[in-house]
C-alpha cells in the first residue's frame, strides 16, 4: 500500500462521495477500513495509515454486526490531535457486501446474527481446488452468496495440475452458472494465474473466498508479484487446508486495484430472500416460468415444469435438491429472525408495563 494513497486509488467514486456529503459533519474525513481486530481497525487515508476504533455511540447503535465497519467499508473519521490515531464516527452506506454467520460456541455459529465477510467488493473470485475440496454443491452456494452481495462472480478452479479431467469440471461449473466467468488455473505450474490480472483495474476491489487450502494466498502474492501471504501446505490425509490468512485484509496492489484476503470459509450463509437463490439458480428460475402455478415450489405441485424436466433428465436431480436445501435454509432462518424479533418485542413490552406500574405505585 503507498504511504498516501488518494482516494482514487482506494476505490472511492462518486456514490461514496454523495453519502459522505450528507452526514453534514464538521471536522471528518474520509477512510477505507483495512484490517479489523476486535474492534480496533487500520484504515488507509491520503493522510497515511491510521490506528482507529468506533466511538461507544456507533458500537451501541449498531443493531447487529453487521451494521459495524468491516474491511473494504468506507468510513468518516475524526483525526486526533497527533493525526495518528482516529476516531470512525459513521459506516458509509455499502454498495456490496458478503456477509456469513457470526462465529460462535464450537464454530457453529449464530444463525440469526449476520458478519459482514467483505464490503465494497466489485468482483469476488470464488476460488476452490480440483482436490478433495472441489464440490459443485459448494460452489453452488458461494454463487447464490455472490448474487446476494451485489459483486460480480468470478469462479477460480485452482490446482488443475491435480485432476486429469480438469476441463470436465469446467463444464460442470459453467453448467450452474452460464454466465459466470470459470478460470482454470494452476499455482503449482503457474499456468493461468495470469488471467486474473484483467480484474485488477485501477480503483476495482476484487476479493478471494473459499476453503482454506484451496491456494488463495499464492494467488494473491501471485497477482502482487511478491510473497506477501503465508502460505501452508495442504493435509494429505483429508485434503483440507491449515488457516494461512488469519484475518482479513484490504491490500493495493502495485498496478492498481485492491484486493481482499480473507480467512477460509467452507461455506457462507444464505440471507437474503428470492432475488440470490433465482439469480444463482437461473435454469430452475427460467424452467419455472412453465409451470402451472404461479408460485410452485417445484415439489409436490402438478403440471410442475421443473419436475418434468429431471424426469426427462434436462436438470439434474441432484441440483433441484440442493436448491430445495437452500430454500429450507432461507426459510427456517426467517421463522428463528422472526421468534427471536417476537420475544424481544415481548421483553420490551414487559419492561414499559414494568416502568409503568412503578411510576403510579409511588407515594404522591
Amino acid at each position: 500500500m503507498p504511504r498516501n494513497p488518494t482516494l482514487d486509488q482506494l476505490g472511492w467514486n462518486e456514490y461514496f462521495a454523495r453519502s459522505f456529503e450528507a452526514l453534514d459533519e464538521p471536522d471528518i474525513v474520509p477512510a477505507r477500513v483495512g484490517i479489523e481486530h476486535n474492534h480496533l481497525y487500520r484504515v488507509h487515508t491520503p493522510q497515511g495509515e491510521l490506528l482507529a476504533e468506533a466511538t461507544g455511540r456507533l458500537r451501541h447503535r449498531a443493531e447487529d454486526l453487521a451494521a459495524l465497519p468491516a474491511v473494504g467499508d468506507w468510513v468518516a473519521v475524526q483525526l486526533s490531535e497527533t493525526d495518528s490515531h482516529a476516531t470512525i464516527r459513521a459506516v458509509l452506506p455499502r454498495l456490496s457486501c458478503f456477509s456469513r454467520k457470526a462465529a460462535g460456541a464450537g464454530g457453529r455459529g449464530d444463525p440469526t446474527i449476520r458478519q459482514v465477510v467483505a464490503a465494497n467488493v466489485d468482483v469476488v473470485l470464488l476460488v476452490t481446488g480440483l482436490d478433495e475440496n472441489f464440490s459443485p454443491r459448494r460452489i453452488e452456494r458461494y454463487l447464490v452468496a455472490a448474487a446476494d452481495s451485489g459483486a460480480s462472480p468470478v469462479v477460480v478452479l485452482n490446482k488443475a495440475d491435480l485432476r486429469d479431467d480438469a476441463a470436465a469440471c469446467v463444464d460442470v461449473v459453467r453448467r450452474l452458472a452460464a454466465d459466470v466467468p470459470v478460470h482454470l488455473t494452476s499455482c503449482e505450474r503457474k499456468t493461468g494465474v495470469d488471467s486474473l490480472a484483467v480484474y485488477l483495474q485501477p480503483g476495482r476491489t476484487v476479493a478471494l473466498l473459499g476453503s482454506s487450502g484451496v491456494g488463495k494466498s499464492t494467488i494473491i502474492n501471485h497477482l502482487l508479484g511478491q510473497p506477501r501471504q503465508h502460505t501452508r501446505t495442504v493435509r494429505t490425509s483429508d485434503g483440507r487446508g491449515r488457516h494461512t490468512t488469519v484475518h482479513r485484509e484490504l491490500i493495493l496492489a502495485p498496478d492498481g486495484g485492491l484486493i481482499i484476503d480473507t480467512p477460509g470459509m467452507r461455506a457462507l450463509q444464505v440471507w437474503d430472500g428470492d432475488r440470490a437463490l433465482e439469480e444463482a439458480f437461473g435454469d430452475i428460475d427460467a424452467l419455472g416460468a412453465a409451470c402451472h402455478f404461479r408460485d410452485c415450489t417445484h415439489r409436490a405441485e402438478p403440471r410442475c415444469a421443473v419436475r418434468r424436466a429431471v424426469d426427462e433428465k434436462r436438470l439434474p436431480p441432484i441440483r433441484l435438491a440442493h436448491f430445495h436445501r437452500l430454500m429450507d435454509e432461507r426459510a427456517a432462518l426467517d421463522v428463528r429472525r422472526n421468534e427471536l424479533a417476537r420475544l424481544a418485542d415481548k421483553r420490551r413490552t414487559r419492561v414499559a408495563h414494568r416502568a409503568m406500574r412503578k411510576m403510579y405505585q409511588r407515594p404522591r
